[in-house]
């Protein structure tokens, strides 16, 4: 499961079907250096995001495996 607490880089290491979720809400730089150390909720906020609806939307991309 996904949390808010975690970070970008871990969420991307972990659950690779995800990249998809970040492009589509125009967050691009997942490869850069700070997706390794901010949060999915910073990362949210930074782009305008809700935290807890990027996390429900991470959290149903892993579950439909």
């Amino acid at each position: 499961m996904i949390t808010k607490e975690m970070t970008v880089g871990q969420v991307l290491r972990t659950h690779p079907q995800t990249v998809q979720i970040f492009l589509e809400l125009g967050m691009h730089c997942l490869g850069c250096p700070s997706s390794t150390m901010e949060s999915i909720e910073g990362a949210a906020l930074t782009h305008g995001k809700k935290p807890d609806e990027l996390v429900e939307q991470l959290n149903k991309a892993i579950d439909q495996k």
